[in-house]
């Protein structure tokens, strides 16, 4: 890999820097920096300041942090307020409806200066991951499998029982989440290579498996698993059918985000009403198969959502508002909870709650009500701005994507390449990166990630699955 043009790391800043200097004129402002975030990926994807990986074809290396985690973190942080905007602009999809709530006449800087925020944090998202990259990635070791899907149905089926059992126990609490994240990733995966290599056992084996993490993700309360679960899915066939695959899964995608919103809100509904999650989910299902107005519901749904849940920036403001005029800047505190939460309980009988912690702050802004069941953790840019303002958007960001880049490395050298290294074991153990989440949570999961795949690697070479290269 040639080494970075360090000057056009500034390409990243541009935009910040001419939305910030139209700061007086809101909408220009905004629509700069809104625009800027597809100018940031272009950048990093045009090879400007350093080249892409070339070590594999494009749809063989789709999970490394410059693709995949980029595009899914920045995505959401950055770009989903233009339905918030066009909604405060008055418009409900591209229909001028009018705006039937009251707009205070400082609303549009609001939500200029936030995504001002927004398109800095992605600057320095894209600066960190492309400073890490380094590769090709030296191989110190080798996998060895005759039957990949094997290997990979064999990691599912033993994470799965042994994630659930963890979550049990509360000194081993720590590794549940990890264990079911990659069984989750590698019976996906698996699925993938049964189809490739056409075992019909595997087939089935590893397409029951990925029904289940259908099933279970329709019954968590949730959009993004349900969504991951294809994307995924559709990410590891794009290397065995090529091209073909995109208009199915975009299609699929597109069908997925116009109905999630509407499933998962009949379906939190009834669990509040005391309905148990199976039958929840039954019925929620059922509505929407069996609706009269299935179109215009979905509709109505699909704009609230975009709106108000897509999109985080309506709470961006609300922080932007209480800090630092009348709360004042959380400085180290934050991190300082962040290492906190990493000792285990067992160790600590008087460790804080850490969602409690969490919501402190979120109460303290207004945000959401005491008396409110809501969780609205704050995401990582807001804890990022509540620690030092822009400052710490520039550090916090930076910091995330270059340690996103290193773990993704670490991943790789230690498991023999990008397939075992990336796309299973970081895309397995550290999901929380994709979408990020409030410090306290982010340094208790990395931490933790890690501690399991230095496991998995000592499991691994024991079995004669890794073998050091000479």
């Amino acid at each position: 890999m040639k080494p970075a043009k360090h000057i056009f790391y500034l390409l990243l800043y541009l935009p910040f820097i001419l939305a910030w200097i139209c700061q007086s004129l809101p909408h220009s402002s905004y629509l700069i920096a809104w625009l800027g975030s597809f100018f940031i990926f272009l950048v990093s994807y045009k090879g400007w300041i350093k080249e892409l990986p070339n070590d594999l074809s494009l749809f063989e290396q789709l999970l490394r942090p410059i693709f995949f985690l980029q595009i899914v973190f920045a995505g959401y942080m950055a770009c989903t307020s233009i339905f918030y905007y066009a909604n405060a602009l008055g418009y409900e999809y591209l229909t001028y409806v009018g705006n039937p709530n009251f707009i205070s006449g400082d609303i549009y800087q609001s939500i200029a200066r936030c995504q001002r925020y927004y398109v800095l944090g992605h600057a320095a998202l894209a600066h960190g991951i492309i400073a890490g990259m380094n590769y090709p990635i030296e191989k110190k070791y080798k996998i060895y499998a005759p039957s990949m899907s094997n290997l990979l149905l064999g990691i599912s089926f033993f994470c799965l029982p042994l994630g659930y059992f963890f979550s049990k126990f509360g000194a081993l609490s720590q590794f549940s989440v990890q264990l079911s994240g990659l069984s989750f990733v590698a019976g996906t995966i698996a699925f993938a290579f049964a189809i490739r290599e056409n075992k019909r056992v595997n087939l089935w084996a590893a397409g029951g498996l990925f029904a289940l993490n259908l099933l279970a993700a329709l019954s968590s309360g949730f959009k993004e698993p349900i969504i991951i679960c294809v994307l995924l899915l559709g990410i590891f066939l794009l290397p065995v059918y090529g091209k073909k695959v995109l208009p199915i899964l975009f299609s699929v995608l597109l069908i997925l985000f116009f109905v999630l919103p509407t499933f998962i809100g009949n379906f939190r509904k009834m669990v509040s009403e005391g309905t148990d999650v199976i039958t929840a989910r039954d019925k929620s299902l059922d509505r929407i198969v069996n609706s009269d107005n299935l179109v215009e519901d979905l509709s109505n749904d699909n704009w609230l959502f975009l709106v108000g849940r897509f999109s985080e920036i309506d709470m961006f403001i609300k922080y932007t508002q209480s800090t630092p005029y009348f709360i004042p800047y959380y400085k180290t505190t934050l991190v300082e909870n962040g290492i906190l939460t990493i000792i285990p309980r067992f160790f600590w009988s008087g460790k804080p709650d850490v969602e409690q912690m969490v919501m402190n702050r979120v109460y303290a802004a207004g945000v959401v009500d005491r008396m409110s069941v809501v969780s609205a953790k704050p995401a990582f840019i807001v804890d990022c701005y509540l620690s030092y303002g822009a400052i710490g958007i520039w550090i916090g960001l930076f910091l995330y994507g270059y340690g996103a880049q290193a773990i993704a490395n670490i991943a790789e050298k230690m498991f023999g390449g990008y397939f075992m290294g990336t796309a299973v074991m970081f895309a397995g153990l550290f999901q929380i990166l994709w979408r990020g989440n409030s410090l306290e949570f982010l340094f208790n999961a990395i931490f933790w990630s890690l501690v399991t795949m230095i496991i998995f690697q000592m499991i691994f070479k024991a079995r004669g699955i890794l073998y050091k290269v000479d």
